[in-house]
């Protein structure tokens, strides 16, 4: 059978933690097809009989041997992620969430408003009052105060 220029030679180790990781029940699914899809070409089945077996373009054959091979200095794991997606930056620093969300601590009557709880209206609004941003939406706010009831529940201390 001919090698390919961009040919997969896996360390027993690697090989090991592929398997573990396709075999896993746990594994998120696109990760065990990544890492089938690595063993497969270290076995040197053709990228169209591996595209074949999985049910998948041949081009996503090609596209994970390449970046398997572009990394060769990370963890296994690591190198069967995706890349970054490209998109919006961040709108607002670590810092001003922080400040956000210990507005969102403390109780509105200690900013002078008339309710008990927060909502997020309410702390959209006081927020943009002490310029810890310029603009916030209710929705984005309503997802910060979202998230972090939920991280609180996540680690027992809410």
């Amino acid at each position: 059978m001919k090698r390919r220029k961009n040919r997969i030679e896996l360390t027993e180790l690697e090989r090991t933690k592929l398997e573990r990781i396709k075999n896993k029940h746990t594994t998120p699914q696109n990760e065990a097809k990544r890492a089938h899809i690595i063993l497969l070409a270290d076995e040197e089945v053709a990228y169209l009989e591996i595209a074949r077996r999985l049910m998948i373009n041949k081009e996503t054959v090609t596209t994970w041997v390449n970046r398997w091979n572009d990394r060769p200095e990370a963890e296994v794991h690591e190198r069967l992620k995706d890349l970054p997606r490209p998109g919006a930056p961040d709108k607002f620093t670590p810092e001003q969430v922080y400040l956000i969300i210990a507005v969102a601590c403390e109780s509105p009557e200690i900013y002078g408003r008339p309710i008990k709880n927060w909502t997020a209206r309410e702390l959209a609004d006081e927020v943009s009052q002490q310029n810890i941003v310029e603009s916030i939406s209710v929705t984005h706010t309503g997802r910060l105060l979202k998230k972090m009831i939920y991280s609180r529940i996540g680690t027992g201390t809410g």
